[in-house]
């Protein structure tokens, strides 16, 4: 689990840890993570579910877009998400990177690639999430 205690990320969800995105580098500009893909993220088929590399999408933007607007007293929530997956697999190691297409006042769009092989092998996936600028609440 990765915490972001500058973002009041201090704890994930069990989802989040099950998942087991690791951030390497995250910055308002961009992010890079791994995940080892494998058995626990595999669909009734034995492949790895396209709703992991959704929700790997969500996560990459979704932490860079809220550091982006972090000073602003703001965080960033997904509110469209369109992953592609180009090549399945049973699992390995993955690099994820996301950087922003677009930064405005209320609006994000974030492009995010997952590349098999720790960063060496084929585009898993490629995702494009569009997030809402919006208030921190108090607790």
């Amino acid at each position: 689990m990765t915490a972001f205690p500058a973002l009041g990320l201090d704890t994930a969800s069990r989802f989040l840890v099950a998942l087991g995105l690791e951030f390497d580098e995250v910055a308002g500009d961009g992010v890079r993570g791994r995940i080892a893909l494998g058995p626990q993220h595999h669909n009734p088929w034995g492949v790895v579910h396209g709703g992991v590399h959704s929700t790997v999408v969500e996560r990459a933007a979704s932490v860079g877009a809220s550091k982006a607007v972090a000073d602003r007293g703001l965080f960033a929530v997904g509110v469209h998400n369109a992953t592609d997956v180009f090549v399945t697999t049973t699992g390995g190691p993955a690099l994820v990177t996301a950087h922003p297409v677009f930064q405005g006042d209320l609006q994000q769009v974030w492009s995010v690639e997952i590349t098999a092989g720790g960063g060496t092998g084929p585009l898993l996936a490629r995702g494009q999430l569009r997030l809402q600028n919006v208030p921190k609440r108090a607790s």
